[in-house]
């Protein structure tokens, strides 16, 4: 129910802000550390919840991707949301911890407002598929994915490490925040049948099939143009362009997702998408900060 495919996805955003921090010589192991605890655990809170909100609503009856907890009978109702109350305590408390106890270098302003931005992320990783009016039924779960595994995440994890906000950190986080909405997109062509059929207007639902296709092209393209901006402007090395080395791993993602209507190499290329982000976060950051060298 966890979904290990996607977790990668959670670290995206905190890793690169922290090289980013490490790069201006403000990097704290314990916000390094709290960051990844805290994303990972609203992932998967994220997780379970779609599982339980999709399964109460049959829309898992007849899907075509990888098995859900709840609809194989694996667990039950009330086990499921035993868990969510769990992982939500311990985002909550993990996230606590993290802003009042290891950024205890920030004003209580700037960290009472990081734990309300933190509250805000609990709600919205349940919120997704849960209750009569889920926003991702409603074709709002690309912006929230992109607004908090890009921009929180990836900011956030800087500021928190930094204290202040630097423009460069805008591009890396742009180009996450998109991939991770990628991701999503990929799941959302490979359930489109299943989407239409129980009225959930994800955004592939809304464009339709070929027109989510080049949506997602959209997306990789855009993200990928970001990351070259910070680069380019502020050039100390090739050791910068070092994430290049992913870029047929996207190319081939686009062209399956372009070419393959086969559920079963969607939920592979959505795997290999979430791996192929994160691996491309890592080289972009230590790209940054070794490029010098």
């Amino acid at each position: 129910a966890a979904r290990l495919r996607t977790l990668p996805l959670a670290f995206t955003g905190p890793v690169t802000g922290s090289c980013m921090a490490y790069s201006s010589h403000n990097f704290r192991w314990s916000v390094a550390i709290g960051s990844l605890v805290t994303t990972l655990l609203l992932q998967v809170l994220s997780n379970f919840a779609n599982d339980y909100g999709d399964f109460v609503k049959g829309t898992d009856q007849n899907r075509k991707g990888p098995t859900r907890a709840l609809q194989s009978n694996l667990v039950t109702v009330t086990e499921m949301k035993y868990a969510i109350f769990t992982v939500s305590a311990l985002a909550l408390l993990s996230g606590g911890l993290l802003v009042f106890l290891f950024a205890n270098h920030l004003s209580m302003l700037i960290r009472l407002l990081f734990f309300g931005i933190g509250l805000i992320a609990i709600y919205a990783a349940v919120k997704y598929t849960v209750g009569e009016k889920p926003y991702g039924y409603q074709g709002w779960g690309d912006a929230i994915v992109f607004l908090f595994f890009g921009l929180v995440s990836t900011v956030g994890t800087f500021i928190l490490h930094t204290g202040a906000f630097a423009s460069t950190i805008l591009f890396p986080a742009i180009s996450m925040g998109l991939l991770s909405t990628a991701v999503l997109n990929v799941n959302n062509i490979r359930d489109y049948n299943e989407d239409l059929q129980h009225n959930k207007r994800t955004i592939a639902v809304i464009l339709g099939l070929q027109k989510a296709r080049w949506y997602h092209l959209l997306l990789v393209a855009t993200a990928w143009t970001s990351l070259f901006i910070p680069p380019v402007l502020h050039y100390r090395g090739i050791g910068q362009f070092a994430f290049v080395i992913t870029l047929p791993l996207f190319v081939k993602g686009i062209y399956q997702v372009f070419y393959s209507s086969d559920a079963h190499k969607l939920n592979a290329e959505l795997k290999r998408l979430a791996f192929s982000t994160f691996l491309l976060s890592i080289l972009w950051s230590l790209g940054q900060i070794i490029g010098k060298y």
